[in-house]
């Protein structure tokens, strides 16, 4: 028993580290971003489903999708674009991916006070966590371009890896409500016009703005300082575009 306790806990490790988005600090600040510019309204509505701050859970289906229950959420995370940068859904088939999955989710919860709480739920976290993956510069699929391996440091990393925590880890040792502090700066017109749009309308944004990371570090290239202060930068902005977001689509659906 106890040797197949510590194998199902390595397995849940390599699938949890696999297409992770943001870790857990980029995925909390994601969210406390959010929870910060939610109305007391909405707030107050969603505590009525969840049990805990919706912090506690902006990480929940990275930690879940090893689980024989939620095993078909795995294809959820990313989303493909075209050579042009707009979301395509045909290699989607019938596993999902992060745009139609978060739409699927905002579709269910537009009729909320309709539903069992266990649904509502479940799809607000969904949401919670989807909005910040579809964030991620590496969660963006363009034609032609896989996974690789760069080094940074003498470290030799998975690209991927290296958006989902390492950039953010690297440049600041903040908890997650310093992320909101130092970041969450904007006026109430500058909050509008960054969460204004659709899920589809962000996913295009997000490919034209991260299509630069694979010019900025090729397939085995070493890099240093200078390209962990420049990835910041882009990493940030996306972490509180996905903060400013959520907290729309929250307030929209729990008002």
């Amino acid at each position: 028993m106890k040797k197949v306790l510590i194998s199902w806990v390595l397995l849940s490790i390599c699938v949890s580290q696999t297409a992770m988005g943001w870790g857990r600090v980029g995925h909390d600040a994601v969210a406390y971003i959010a929870e910060c510019n939610l109305t007391k309204k909405a707030k107050k509505n969603i505590e009525k489903y969840l049990d805990h701050s919706i912090v506690y859970y902006a990480s929940w289906m990275d930690d879940y999708r090893a689980t024989p229950t939620y095993k078909h959420t795995t294809k959820w995370h990313t989303a493909a674009v075209d050579d042009d940068f707009y979301y395509t859904d045909a290699v989607k088939k019938l596993e999902g991916d992060v745009v139609c999955e978060l739409e699927n989710a905002i579709r269910l919860l537009e009729n909320y006070k309709n539903l069992d709480d266990s649904t509502v739920a479940v799809n607000l976290k969904y949401v919670i966590h989807l909005v910040g993956d579809m964030h991620c510069p590496s969660h963006v699929r363009y034609p032609g371009i896989s996974n690789y391996n760069i080094t940074i440091n003498n470290k030799d990393l998975s690209y991927h890896s290296v958006w989902d925590s390492y950039i953010i880890e690297s440049n600041h040792k903040w908890y997650y409500t310093e992320w909101q502090q130092q970041l969450d700066r904007c006026s109430k017109k500058e909050k509008k016009a960054l969460a204004a749009g659709t899920p589809r309308d962000w996913f295009h944004e997000n490919a034209v703005n991260c299509r630069v990371i694979y010019d900025w570090a090729p397939k085995g290239s070493a890099q240093g300082r200078d390209f962990l202060n420049q990835a910041g930068q882009l990493a940030e902005s996306q972490i509180l575009k996905a903060g400013y977001r959520l907290a729309r689509i929250l307030n929209e659906l729990f008002r």
